[in-house]
């Protein structure tokens, strides 16, 4: 079950549920003044400091006490990991009344009451779909004791939104591709838009191939599962732009017949998780952008070995009629990206924002937690980058140097999908897919390494992150009409 989120304005935290386990922030240099009573010799051999999210139960006047660091410049921006910490060290607990942001040095109250409620709620995210009996222990209840009225109910409100998107994108990366199948993504994404008032067109492989499509059909030629392309709209009266959504959704990835080693395949069931980011921003765009039109394109296939598989040398025909020569069916992504950017493109977009688990050098560049962002447009970079750091998400700028084009060019086609230099891989796939967007505004964010996590830590859990859904959000909520280039 989802945390639950209430709050409440009560001036005694204990008061709000006899039953709830009272958790009390406590300022680095204040701990005596913020936690009166409690033993401090007791936090002194504890190792508490009361650092950002440092956590410590004491025994209270009417039970035990969860106290948690809040640092020395208590503001809203180590908020989220404060909430994250509070639910994990409370994770046993059925319910927390939280008195923390009463203690702000800043009059952000909303803002902090945002921060804390994605981390509480983030942190507190269990996949046990396909567990007899869960394991999980997560925390179920918390009521936020703060002022602000209004403004800070409306805050935790579209935090909870938020996290939602967030968490609908780590269910699909989390979701075995036997059975997210490309079908089955499609039926959630009509799910998801009948839910939130947007426009749903989802075209089959006779659909997929009457509008040529060359990219997303070579890819799924191995397949026993029919290709899908969903196409999400929300278009309002008068939209004051058109930004278009790219995600890659290859469901799983064996590598095709450049078959990958079977230690590879372990995560490639979320090498859809570009798709599931772009899917879960869409079900935020009518709360967050009311008054932009954004569109979503979402080409969907696993990448197998069937006997019709793409052969290593065969020759694709994209839908914009650029031909390119398939020397590596594990370089897939770019191929089945090339048609959706070219339709996003047709479509009138005025800016383009695709969002893939492309490269593996991406994650040799930057680590597990970063993804990388390229562009041929540089007020959108400073944008993502902007929203990015606002929201917590990683991302790091790269460039796309102009000696790597040559690099992909073919004796035989207009294109190979894998470039002659064993050097900046994740450089030549985002010239690869420049290709396709001609003179149109274009971002490529990479998120192969912070996509899936192997542990636990701030917000993230285990497994799929969402990664993506928070920096999108952000950058179409204030999106204005982009400068020329």
């Amino acid at each position: 079950m989802p945390l639950t989120i209430t709050v409440d304005h009560a001036p005694n935290p204990a008061a709000v549920d006899g039953q709830a386990l009272e958790v009390r922030g406590v300022r680095a240099g204040s701990v005596a003044a913020d936690a009166p009573g409690v033993d401090q010799a007791l936090l002194a051999a504890a190792g508490f400091t009361a650092k950002v999210a440092q956590t410590v139960m004491v025994a209270g006047e009417g039970g035990p006490v969860l106290l948690v660091g809040l640092g020395e410049d208590v503001s809203a921006a180590p908020m989220r990991r404060v909430g994250a910490a509070i639910a994990r060290a409370s994770s046993a607990v059925a319910h927390v009344a939280v008195d923390v942001l009463g203690l702000l040095d800043s009059g952000d109250r909303p803002g902090a009451a945002r921060e804390l409620t994605e981390g509480l709620v983030l942190a507190s995210y269990a996949f046990d779909r396909y567990k007899e009996r869960s394991t999980d222990i997560s925390l179920a209840r918390a009521t936020v004791v703060a002022g602000g009225g209004k403004r800070v109910a409306d805050a935790i409100g579209a935090a909870l939104r938020t996290a939602e998107a967030v968490a609908l994108a780590r269910d699909l990366v989390n979701t075995p591709g036997g059975d997210l199948t490309p079908r089955a993504f499609a039926d959630v994404a009509k799910k998801s838009a009948d839910q939130f008032g947007l426009g749903c067109e989802v075209l089959d492989k006779k659909a997929i191939t009457r509008e040529k499509l060359g990219g997303l059909l070579g890819v799924n030629r191995g397949s026993s599962q029919e290709p899908r392309l969903v196409k999400l709209t929300f278009e309002p009266d008068k939209p004051r732009g058109h930004v278009a959504l790219v995600g890659k959704g290859v469901t799983f990835d064996s590598g095709g017949l450049s078959i990958k080693p079977s230690a590879s395949m372990e995560w490639m069931k979320t090498d859809m998780a570009g798709a599931a980011a772009v899917l879960a921003v869409m079900t935020l765009v009518p709360k967050v952008a009311p008054k932009m039109k954004v569109s979503a394109y979402i080409p969907l296939t696993d990448n197998m070995l069937g006997p019709d598989a793409t052969r290593v040398g065969d020759i694709l025909t994209t839908r914009n009629g650029k031909t390119v020569e398939v020397l590596n069916t594990d370089a897939e992504g770019r191929l089945i990206l090339a048609d959706a950017l070219a339709l996003a493109v047709e479509d009138g977009a005025d800016a383009i924002v695709d969002v893939a688990t492309l490269t593996g050098a991406c994650m040799v560049a930057l680590g597990d937690r970063t993804a990388g962002l390229m562009s041929n447009h540089g007020e959108l970079v400073a944008r993502i980058m902007r929203t990015s750091e606002e929201v917590g998400e990683a991302i790091w700028h790269l460039p796309m140097p102009e000696h790597l084009r040559a690099t992909i060019d073919s004796e035989v086609a207009d294109l190979r999908n894998l470039s002659t230099s064993p050097y900046g891989g994740t450089l030549s796939a985002a010239l690869f897919l420049k290709e396709f967007v001609g003179d149109v505004a274009w971002a490529h964010l990479d998120i192969a390494g912070p996509s899936n996590s192997t542990a636990s830590y701030d917000e993230v859990t285990r497994g799929g992150t969402g990664f993506g859904v928070r920096t999108l959000a952000g950058l179409l909520a204030t999106w204005s009409k982009l400068p020329k280039a």
